[in-house]
């Protein structure tokens, strides 16, 4: 594992964005997998300035690693894919030919239509502060899991999870998500993963530590061969 200590959020962007892009430029496709949520915005942020409208950036493929569905006709995409299209995918411009999207119909294809498309080069992700990474709650997958659908009882509280997902609506509220796996997840050549703030110290410190249990599946990431974490100092406080 290759541990980056930055300063602050702003600076652990600047190092992630940077990261992306060197990955990025490359004459060959490279297939990229993002992360939704509030951690990664200051990566887009950066990011989209760089890759708008830029051709020899056409050579990008981008692919989500969970989905939780909308209930609801008029709700064509479900909450990452919404996320990443309002973050990234529409200010960036990136052609829809280029979006490789993982949805409930098709999850059971995803590591087959990857690996046929030629594997993920990279993959961003946060990390929660109960160990979580992609949909990978304590409890939902185990280490030799590919992507899976996971029930809306398959913890005592993710019912409350998915509520809070959409929103609190609940005739909103899907039974299921979707989620790359960790086997999946360890099948991608390079892994990138940031985490900032005091709430993240102790996550932090566990994976430092290096103990790999599936009570705390990100731990799992510790024995991939390129495995970089890109923290700020609050973030680090515990090491």
């Amino acid at each position: 594992m290759k541990l980056i200590i930055v300063k602050d959020y702003q600076e652990m962007s600047q190092v992630a964005s940077e990261i992306l892009l060197g990955e990025m430029h490359d004459q060959h496709r490279k297939n990229i997998s993002i992360t939704a949520g509030a951690t990664p915005q200051g990566i887009y942020e950066i990011l989209v300035p760089r890759v708008k409208d830029k051709p020899y950036f056409q050579n990008v493929h981008y692919y989500n690693f969970d989905e939780i569905d909308v209930n609801g006709a008029e709700k064509r995409f479900g909450v990452t894919m919404s996320n990443l299209k309002k973050m990234y995918f529409d200010p960036a411009h990136i052609k829809q030919e280029n979006i490789h999207a993982l949805t409930s119909s098709n999850y059971q294809t995803q590591d087959a239509r990857i690996q046929a498309d030629g594997g993920l080069d990279l993959i961003l992700m946060g990390v929660g502060a109960d160990g979580h990474f992609c949909g990978n709650l304590p409890g939902t997958t185990k280490f030799g899991d590919l992507t899976s659908r996971i029930n809306d009882d398959a913890t005592p509280n993710m019912k409350d999870i998915l509520l809070h997902e959409v929103g609190g609506v609940a005739e909103l509220c899907p039974e299921f998500y979707v989620t790359m796996g960790p086997k999946s997840i360890m099948q991608v050549k390079k892994l990138l993963m940031v985490a900032n703030g005091e709430k993240k110290a102790s996550i932090v410190k566990a994976l430092v530590d290096g103990v790999v249990t599936e009570e705390l599946p990100a731990t799992l990431l510790t024995t991939h061969p390129d495995f970089t974490l890109v923290i700020d100092q609050e973030a680090a406080s515990l090491l």
